[in-house]
């Protein structure tokens, strides 16, 4: 398709589809500032609702009118308790005030109320560490604090003491404590403050900083990754060649707000008047049913928690029916394979001749009846679990495993893969509906470049080859806050930025990643091999609810692996099996399974076999040698994974190292 030259970074090299999307939304290009996003929005979409919280007590709507108001108020407040452009220390940056809460309303209140003060803000969860936060207060050079609760407050108080904080606001109503060294006020009072304090307009330059997201990362500290007004707007202003909302489209929200992912998201889809209602773990499945979204995004692990509690209900099903959904969706994934040849669509047959297309084509209608009857008998049912209603779903923050993507494609739910980083503002890379290539992360959004090179040599490589990710944009960072070092380590002279990613683009520019350079377990017979793949095929296995590959150094790869202890139950019932075991901290508390005997490790070095072996691309180093099997889950509780739910590989390793030392030591 022919591109459209543009001056305007934000609609350079689109295509003509790209181009007419974007027209049809509304326009925000002449903006320089994200705040002055919502007093356009608030005329133009007024009473609509903009932010809903049911889970609040009581619960809460808010239109966009009110919610202008809001951040207008905040904003005053602010200043008249001191909060200004700059504080002295820094003249290029604004006051930093860091913002130390959880999803609401009020969070996002509270985000833009700081920048149309004209401050900074500096984000993290109210859940985080408190060395953690005690860092990123100190490290951001924050004189101010907005955070969730006293409960938040309490947990800072006294490492606040030698830092410059003068302000503390609770975006709770509950009564500020008295505290000596620096004034506190909840939310309701800096508002009422503001309602009578004329706003000092301040208009920030696109190149102003905005916010410092510190990036929880799976190693080392967090950096302070700086976001200009300009990064964030060139999501706003080119997210529109994803996906094309309308006023009044419900979008579910349960990411973490402060994320780069979702808060690009958000100003996103805001934008352009839709409804955000938030949700959390303990609500989303009720939720997707009771506000049936059209948007909705999100980590490849929600998609995988929906379909792991579909497969359950089939499970659940007589042995026939089971036979039934089982033959239907074998002949449903037939169908898509040969669709996706017919359409151009196919990774595996990127370069598939005029041919195999039309024979593609032919075996895509001879199998259209099965896709039929399982869309009659099965399919339509399942969707509606997600409530029916959804347009296209997000994904992004993490590989989303390949039978994932195939199974919601079969159910017809589209799942639009998206690729970037916290230091990308986030998104550069996204399917789009007209062109999704599922197992790639799409082509560049809207002004953004990607090059692949050689590792070691930094040569540019052709198209098909894999290397090294870079990308050039106007989303890309200013930099890591004070700490020149680490900058000029990941964005080179000309601007590239390495996103420590190995990857590959078809000729037609979709991105194909392949693993992190830094993840990469290298054998000692020199062969490298990238974990997450294998470990994505591995998941398929009803038995295997988490895994993570080890063997950096040894001569074969190994893994850890929660076990499934419902379905590994539910087999040893179905095998009539009694797999018992008088130690009771080896298994549920349901039923006793020993892990250890060798009916149970029979099953599962059948499972990793035959995952792995019919993974694309098998090679003999794929196969995983020794594993053991653990009980307790990788999560954000006990630290071993990242607020978006990916594995902190090197906190595992630093928990399993016994373990793990054993497992090779055999």
């Amino acid at each position: 398709m022919s591109k459209i030259k543009s001056e305007s970074p934000f609609l350079s090299n689109v295509t003509e589809r790209e181009y007419r999307a974007l027209q049809s939304l509304v326009d925000y290009t002449s903006v320089e500032s994200l705040p002055e996003v919502w007093p356009l929005a608030a005329r133009q979409f007024g009473n609509t609702v903009a932010l809903h919280n049911p889970h609040a007590n009581p619960e809460v709507k808010i239109t966009y009118s009110q919610l202008s108001a809001q951040i207008q108020r905040f904003a005053a407040g602010l200043q008249v308790l001191g909060v200004n452009m700059g504080n002295g220390e820094t003249s290029s940056y604004g006051e930093r005030i860091s913002l130390i809460a959880d999803n609401s309303p009020r969070w996002f209140i509270a985000d833009q109320g700081i920048m149309t003060a004209g401050a900074v803000n500096a984000v993290r969860s109210a859940q985080a560490e408190r060395e953690e936060l005690l860092f990123i207060i100190a490290n951001s050079g924050s004189t101010a604090l907005v955070v969730e609760d006293i409960k938040t407050f309490n947990k800072l108080e006294t490492g606040l003491k030698d830092l410059p904080i003068k302000l503390v606001v609770l975006l709770s109503d509950e009564t500020p404590p008295t505290a000596e060294n620096f004034q506190v006020i909840n939310f309701t009072q800096l508002l009422d403050l503001g309602s009578n304090q004329t706003l000092v307009a301040i208009k920030p330059s696109g190149d102003a900083l905005a916010t410092l997201i510190y990036t929880s990362g799976t190693t080392g500290k967090p950096k302070g990754v700086m976001l200009s007004h300009r990064n964030l707007l060139h999501q706003v202003k080119s997210l529109g060649a994803i996906v094309q909302p309308q006023p009044g489209d419900i979008v579910l929200s349960i990411l973490p707000t402060w994320h780069s992912y979702e808060r690009s998201g958000e100003y996103f889809l805001l934008s352009q008047g839709c409804t955000q209602v938030y949700t959390n773990l303990r609500f989303v499945k009720e939720d997707l049913k009771k506000f049936q979204p059209n948007f909705m995004v999100a980590v490849p692990r929600l998609w995988e928690s929906i379909y792991e509690g579909v497969q359950k209900q089939f499970r659940s099903q007589p042995a026939n029916k089971q036979k039934l959904i089982g033959f239907l969706l074998d002949m449903s994934q037939k169908y898509i394979t040969a669709r996706r040849i017919a359409e151009g669509l196919s990774l595996t047959h990127v370069n598939a001749s005029a041919m195999e297309r039309l024979g593609a084509k032919i075996l895509e209608l001879a199998l259209s009846p099965f896709q039929a009857l399982g869309e009659k008998l099965v399919y339509a049912k399942v969707r509606e679990a997600t409530g029916g209603k959804i347009k296209q779903v997000i994904s992004g923050g993490g590989a989303l495993p390949r039978h994932i993507d195939n199974f919601f494609e079969i159910i017809g739910v589209e799942i639009l893969q998206g690729y970037g980083l916290t230091e990308t503002s986030p998104v550069t890379n996204a399917r789009r509906p007209w062109r999704n290539l599922r197992g790639s992360s799409g082509q560049p959004i809207p002004g953004t470049e990607v090059k692949i090179v050689d590792p070691e040599t930094r040569q540019p490589l052709p198209a098909g080859q894999r290397g090294l990710v870079l990308l050039k944009g106007p989303q890309i960072m200013q930099g890591y806050y004070q700490n020149p070092e680490a900058t000029k380590k990941v964005i080179d002279a000309e601007g590239w930025f390495d996103s420590g990613d190995l990857g590959w683009v078809t000729p037609q520019n979709d991105l194909v990643l392949t693993g992190r350079a830094k993840d990469t377990i290298v054998l000692t017979n020199g062969e490298n091999i990238e974990p997450q793949p294998i470990e994505d095929a591995c998941l398929r296995s009803p038995y295997i609810d988490q895994i993570m590959l080890v063997g950096q150094d040894q001569r074969s790869i190994g893994a850890l692996i929660v076990p499934n202890l419902e379905a590994l139950e539910k087999w040893a019932e179905n095998q009539n099996l009694n797999l018992s075991t008088p130690d009771q901290n080896l298994a549920s508390s349901s039923q006793k399974i020993d892990l250890e005997s060798k009916i149970i490790q029979d099953l599962y070095r059948q499972e990793l076999n035959r995952e792995v072996k019919n993974r694309p691309g098998y090679r003999a180093d794929d196969r995983i040698g020794p594993f053991k099997l653990i009980l307790e889950p990788f999560s954000i509780e006990n630290g071993m994974m990242t607020q978006t739910l990916k594995i902190r590989r090197h906190i595992v390793m630093e928990q399993y190292r016994d373990i793990i030392d054993g497992m090779f030591a055999k």
